[in-house]
């Protein structure tokens, strides 16, 4: 199949599940998806709504498939179908109330992450970071694949992931231990600067594989080098979600502690600087990550931050990063969440990317230069 010119291999679920979590035989194994009204999965009564178009992915993709020989092929059980209220944010925890197909009311803690071995969490949302902290409490295995479309199915969901995971290698290696990382960015014919201190600590990788008896969520598609910053400060612009309106965020600390309009909507930078002194743990920068694949745009951020060349910077929860800012310490629960700031020619062309630069012990090495991985990037790749 091509996009964009890069052309990848049929989809394969089989593939994707033994690749990604190399089962021994026996794991049980489930489907979780979140709905408006999750008990409209009774009797899968959701398919009736053409909108749910990732529901509908994980129940023709991943429990039909399951259950049309590739659980066979495996050797997993299960292959059992469940919905949660939607959460409404990306990585808040998740409610615990869950619906089966027979319209029995479930619990997630109770029911669920003690009877599965491998959870498949397809949503509309996120759930990385709390699917992450109830593995290692209840020892499961699973993957999350919010967003879920066509062209991600045929790309970065189709790709060989033992090639993604020596690929995010290479580049780790490349990238550990720095120091800091400066990012200089332009718009409006406006010059800004963020310097991430990084202390020295391990890059670490989003690779895709979730192996052995180790609780452990893999986020797909992956491919990713990422950091959880000690500190920053500095500038940088934020392209808001909503009506593409651009602020200039105002970094002290490792957090942003105001915003002003640089255009669009003056409401919406409002009613972030009001989020940003009701809440201030909102503001905190808890990633600085580097996409490590060729993948065509599939408009998911879940698979464009991955494409090499772009970056992306995320405020909020981290803790499923190693990060220290856990869903407590907010002063609001609904504000609890993770959120990607994604940096990339198709998602913020009104902003430019002159550089950004790695810096180790007197070092420097430049890692992107307009959205390109530079010279120094593609040697690792290639080495």
């Amino acid at each position: 199949m091509k996009f964009d010119g890069l052309s990848f291999p049929p989809f394969s679920l089989s593939r994707l599940l033994r690749t990604v979590f190399a089962p021994d035989g026996g794991e049980t194994t489930c489907i979780l998806i979140d709905l408006e009204s999750p008990e409209n999965v009774r009797d899968f009564g959701f398919l009736k709504s053409p909108q749910l178009s990732i529901q509908r992915h994980a129940y023709e993709v991943f429990y039909k498939g399951l259950r049309d020989g590739v659980a066979d092929k495996l050797g997993l059980k299960g292959g059992d179908f469940f919905a949660y209220k939607i959460t409404g944010g990306s990585n808040l925890d998740l409610p615990d109330e869950v619906y089966d197909t027979a319209g029995n009311q479930l619990s997630l803690e109770r029911d669920i992450y003690t009877s599965y071995d491998i959870i498949l969490c397809v949503s509309t949302y996120s759930a990385t970071a709390p699917l992450t902290a109830f593995a290692k409490q209840f020892g499961f295995r699973g993957a999350t694949l919010h967003g879920l479309n066509e062209i991600i199915l045929g790309s970065g969901l189709a790709v060989d992931y033992d090639d993604v995971s020596r690929d995010a290698e290479k580049l780790r290696l490349g990238m550990t231990k720095a120091d800091s990382v400066e990012i200089d960015f332009v718009v409006n014919g406006r010059s800004l600067s963020l310097k991430l201190e990084l202390g020295g600590q391990e890059a670490q990788k989003s690779h895709g594989l979730c192996r052995g008896k180790k609780p452990d969520i893999a986020n797909l598609p992956a491919g990713e080098i990422y950091f959880v910053p000690k500190g920053a400060s500095g500038q940088f612009p934020l392209k808001y979600e909503d009506d593409d309106t651009i602020g200039l965020m105002d970094v002290e600390d490792g957090r942003i502690v105001h915003a002003t309009l640089i255009s669009g909507n003056q409401d919406t930078v409002d009613a972030h600087v009001k989020k940003l002194e009701s809440d201030p743990v909102t503001g905190e920068l808890g990633e600085l990550g580097f996409g490590t694949q060729r993948l065509p745009v599939s408009g998911r951020d879940i698979q464009d931050e991955k494409i090499f060349g772009t970056f992306h910077i995320a405020t909020g929860r981290s803790d499923h990063l190693g990060g220290h800012l856990t869903p407590d310490k907010f002063v609001h629960s609904q504000n609890a969440t993770h959120d990607d700031i994604l940096f990339a020619p198709h998602k913020t062309p009104e902003i430019q990317a002159p550089r950004v630069r790695a810096h180790w012990n007197g070092r420097s090495e430049i890692l992107i230069e307009n959205y390109k991985a530079s010279d120094y990037m593609n040697a690792l790749l290639s080495s």
